[in-house]
């Protein structure tokens, strides 16, 4: 009887670094959307809310830092998703 074993090769690893960070991109899009829209509290859509303000505002504080929200527009999510991108890249570069 023979094990099956499980090789990990670098497209294999890249290929999984390219569906996180777009995982995660879709996180932050569906957060800034839901933050778009007046949510009363205690319901379904306010408790994903809370979930993904968990997930994303850690990363999205990062930037909010350095780029102040201008004309009552934030714009750090787009510079977020920007490099979030651009790390993305830079590690599949160096992996494969």
């Amino acid at each position: 009887m023979t094990i099956p074993t499980f090789t990990l090769n670098a497209y294999s690893v890249a290929q999984l670094v390219v569906t996180l960070v777009d995982f995660y991109e879709m996180l932050i899009i569906v957060y800034i959307l839901l933050s778009w829209f007046p949510i009363r509290e205690g319901s379904l859509v306010h408790d994903i809310g809370m979930v993904l303000q968990s997930l994303c505002e850690p990363y999205l504080g990062l930037f909010r830092r350095f780029i102040p929200p201008m004309g009552g527009l934030d714009f750090s999510p787009v510079i977020a998703v920007l490099a979030l991108n651009l790390v993305s890249r830079l590690v599949i570069g160096i992996i494969v």
